[in-house]
């Protein structure tokens, strides 16, 4: 033995294993292999290479280097540090990364070509299907239909040998042309522009925050600092992040159009096929341009010369569950890590890149007008209080109005509510029953359209019962609030002949449905469109001039410390749908709260003065971005084993300065899929080493198998 290799494995382990490197094994750091853990092998990937010198105890021996291509060292020097920021065991981290090798590598494909050989019946269909055939490589069912004859004159050819089987190689992967101009810049976006292509020329590590109202064009902005990276660097790789895959498509469609050739999608919808050669593209370098979800960070990129967050502000960037990080926060972080520029772009952004501009730390680059003639929409608030919709009804008379008056002009209206379903609550007149999930806390959710009630946290869901479970009432079950499924039914009522459809993540089954419903909706092939957030996200309908806020409300609810912030960036990117061409657009939004501050920031169109009072609320409580946060949440089947360990694991905090622990308390969702939870709230200034405290608090008191233990660092949800 002459060298030790330490093998990070991807699975829940403390540390990454040493193991022997066999003679004439060569290996280098991001290397994949197959280590030995107890009786079976699993594959892994070498962090560190170490000679022999010293070591005195016996190693097992890797049994092989893997044909994978490896993993670069940035790559996984990136692992590495997401797992100590999110204060998890690297190979979870690692298993993100290595989840596009999960499917078996895909199996060429075949064709039928030509042999030459003459058919020992040349009737006018064979001659036609060699014909066709030409020297090329065809699929069977293809060769058929354009020789135009049935599948059994082709399938007599194989069998005859005037046809054979050829694997045909895949195409060699388009290159991005960028040959082909961009869009006509405004002065303002081409001032952003000059920014960028400075930063990209520098090179090195750079952050800027792209700040642009909602129609000002940062799409264009980045693509042209997309271009100015290619042009830099002909091995370059641009990796662009979005919050949801229903925006994908429409992004990759700018791609092709700008240069020519479609990038390379990453998120769950991607066959597993398809993910692992994205995988292998993006590890060689072939592949130089990837938009996906938050996932795609932890892509083995060879060469990654460019970083965009979409939408930077987005709640959906947050992973909640497994390995828990911010696709934002860590997007930074890896940009530093490759050393390349990290572009975050936003009409609403997040108060943390705002303090990140301010400061300096991100260069601030602002859009403050619409692209071309369009204009913000003009936003009215509705009191709920003086115009109440009718009873059993959701729209006020003022947005009725609104809505007859746009679909008289031959307009589109947006109906925005963020509550999918029918009802959020089914309750018995009877009892007083409210309908929850077995083991859960969480209120079933009526799906008219399916029948059933759904519990959105854990996906189980039951039919409609006739009778009160509790009670046994027979039609004693009634539907309280308004979701998406009813304010539809109410709109079809008010405007019976409209072409009106939902856009919910309940409608649209995938990110194909999505992209047919935002592509029918902006061709005006509908007149009202009732959506969630959804709809609320860089689609673009030049035909919708009013945006109708049901609920405005709704966001502002909870002890959530970001609800202002969130509600103001949900509603601002709402209401930004409506005028985004020619046709000047307008917004309603009812309320019970016309003079909350998010409202009045919202009518006044005053951000700026929002997001100021915001930071003086949290700076004084010093919570982010003036201080950190983390969140330690426990759960068990066993409410007694629970108990005592928080109460053990009170007891064990450190005494540290600048740090303040709460709890533990009960979690607001106290009970999920049958298992108890309560909470910690860690708060602590700035300079204190958050993930250090967390840590050493961990070991002082680690928890008995019967609990469960999640760090989350700078939590989202408080739920």
């Amino acid at each position: 033995m002459s060298q030790v290799a330490r093998v990070l494995l991807p699975l829940p382990l403390p540390e990454a294993f040493d193991y022997a490197v066999p003679e004439g094994m060569a290996l280098a750091v991001g290397d994949q292999v197959a280590a030995p853990l107890g009786p079976r092998l699993v594959r892994g990937v070498v962090v560190e290479l170490r000679e022999a010198h010293g070591v005195n105890r016996p190693l097992k021996d890797l049994a092989s280097k893997l044909d994978d291509p490896p993993m670069p060292p940035s790559a996984v020097a990136f692992v590495e540090w997401a797992a100590r920021y999110a204060c998890e065991p690297a190979g979870d981290a690692l298993a993100i990364a290595l989840r596009g090798l999960r499917a078996p590598p895909p199996k060429p494909e075949t064709g039928l070509v030509a042999t030459g050989m003459a058919p020992a019946r040349p009737t006018a269909a064979r001659r036609s299907v060699l014909e066709t055939a030409g020297d090329k490589p065809w699929k069977a069912s293809a060769l058929a239909a354009a020789a135009g004859v049935s599948a059994g004159v082709v399938k007599a050819l194989v069998d005859e040998g005037v046809l054979a089987r050829m694997e045909i190689p895949e195409p060699a992967r388009l290159q991005p042309d960028l040959s082909r101009s961009g869009a006509v810049l405004n002065p303002s976006q081409a001032a952003a522009v000059a920014v960028l292509c400075e930063m990209i020329a520098e090179g090195g590590f750079q952050a800027a925050l792209l700040d642009g109202v909602t129609g000002s064009g940062k799409t264009e902005v980045y693509l042209e600092a997309v271009a100015a990276a290619l042009a830099a660097d002909p091995k370059a790789q641009i990796l662009v992040l979005l919050p949801e895959i229903a925006l994908t498509q429409a992004v990759i469609a700018r791609f092709e159009e700008r240069f020519g050739v479609a990038p390379a999608e990453w998120h769950s919808g991607v066959a597993p096929p398809r993910r692992r050669r994205v995988w292998e593209a993006v590890a060689s370098g072939a592949e130089r341009i990837v938009v996906g979800a938050r996932s795609a960070l932890f892509l083995p990129f060879a060469n990654l010369r460019l970083v965009v967050v979409d939408e930077e502000h987005d709640g959906s960037f947050k992973q909640e569950e497994g390995f828990i990080y911010h696709a934002r926060d860590l997007a930074v972080a890896r940009a530093k890590i490759e050393g390349a520029p990290v572009v975050l772009a936003s009409a609403t952004p997040s108060l943390e890149s705002v303090w990140n501009a301010q400061g300096g730390r991100y260069r601030w680059l602002r859009l403050r007008a619409r692209h071309g003639s369009a204009r913000l929409p003009e936003v009215t608030l509705v009191d709920l209080r003086e115009t109440p919709p009718e009873p059993g009804r959701w729209i006020s008379p003022p947005l009725q109005q609104a809505m007859v008056e746009t679909y008289a002009a031959g307009e589109q209206t947006l109906l925005f509510l963020n509550r999918r379903g029918y009802a959020p609550l089914v309750l018995c007149r009877a009892c007083g029953e409210r309908m929850t999930a077995p083991d859960t806390d969480s209120w079933l959710v009526e799906h008219r359209y399916s029948g059933r009630l759904v519990c959105h946290l854990t996906g189980w869901s039951m039919p409609r019962p006739e009778r009160c479970p509790h009670c046994g009432a027979k039609d004693s079950l009634v539907s309280i609030g308004p979701g998406v499924e009813r304010l539809e039914e109410e709109a079809r009522l008010l405007f019976p002949d409209a072409r009106i459809a939902v856009f919910s993540s309940d409608t649209v089954a995938d990110a194909e449905a999505a992209r047919a419903l935002v592509a029918s909706m902006a061709a005006g092939e509908f007149d009202i469109l009732v959506a969630t957030q959804s709809a609320a996200k860089g689609h673009n309908f030049p035909n919708l001039t009013l945006v109708g806020v049901v609920d405005a409300d709704l966001g502002l609810r909870g002890g959530d410390l970001r609800a202002a912030e969130r509600t103001y960036q949900l509603l601002a990117q709402a209401t930004g749908r409506a005028g985004r061409a020619e046709r000047p657009g307008r917004a309603l939004i009812q309320t019970y709260a016309p003079d909350h501050a998010v409202m009045q920031a919202l009518k006044a169109q005053d951000r700026d003065a929002f997001l100021a009072a915001e930071a003086a609320e949290r700076e004084a409580a010093r919570l982010p971005p003036y201080g950190r946060l983390a969140a330690v949440i426990l759960s068990s089947h066993d409410g007694a084993a629970l108990e005592d360990y928080a109460r053990r694991l009170a007891a064990a905090a450190p005494n540290a300065p600048d740090v303040e622990v709460y709890g533990p308390a009960d979690a607001p969702l106290a009970l999920v899929r049958g298992r108890r939870r309560k909470r910690f709230l860690v708060r602590a200034d700035r300079s204190v080493d958050l993930q250090a405290f967390l840590t050493t608090w961990r070991a002082r008191a680690k928890p008995p198998g019967s609990v469960r233990m999640t760090v989350d660092v700078d939590p989202y949800s408080f739920l």
